[in-house]
């Protein structure tokens, strides 16, 4: 019985032996991804570009309120129905002009964001996988997912800012 025991005992020995402590870390990618030079450039394209869309909306308002204008002012004028039917096509006209332009401006600064974004994300995911590689981390976890952080939780925050040359 003795010998059976000391024989799993040297059987199992090298597997606790070589069995390495579990290390996690925890990360904000969110604020890393704010101090990166390149998302403050991403923002300021993205902005120009929704400023300009800000732009061309409101020159269509502008050009929405002036038929607007025009028609209640036929009306007041008892024009004929001719010509407020033919305002009230005008009126609509712009309004689908418009739909149409708050749409495809929706959907370009959607892609603008995930074109200028891609790149970014793939730095951040690219310095967290060498921060894990390299600190023989287990896993690395999102900070705004963790239902508990223990003590033996370490933020590599830091680590992965140092590894994107972030101070």
């Amino acid at each position: 019985m003795l010998k059976k025991i000391l024989l799993v005992v040297a059987v199992a020995a090298p597997m606790f032996m070589s069995a390495q402590a579990v290390k996690f870390g925890v990360i904000n990618p969110q604020e890393i991804v704010n101090v990166m030079p390149d998302y403050a450039t991403a923002q300021n394209t993205i902005k120009t570009v929704s400023d300009k869309y800000q732009t061309q909306a409101k020159a269509l308002q502008d050009e929405y309120d002036k038929k607007m204008q025009e028609y209640q002012d036929l009306t007041k004028a008892k024009a004929t129905e001719a010509q407020l039917e033919a305002k009230g096509k005008e009126i609509q006209d712009i309004q689908t002009r418009f739909q149409n332009f708050q749409q495809t401006a929706q959907s370009d600064l959607q892609k603008q964001q995930e074109t200028l974004m891609a790149p970014i994300e793939q730095k951040l995911n690219n310095a967290i996988q060498s921060v894990g590689a390299k600190g023989g981390y287990t896993a690395i976890f999102m900070e705004g997912a963790l239902m508990y952080k223990g003590s033996n939780l370490e933020d590599v925050s830091a680590k992965v800012k140092a590894e994107l040359g972030i101070k």
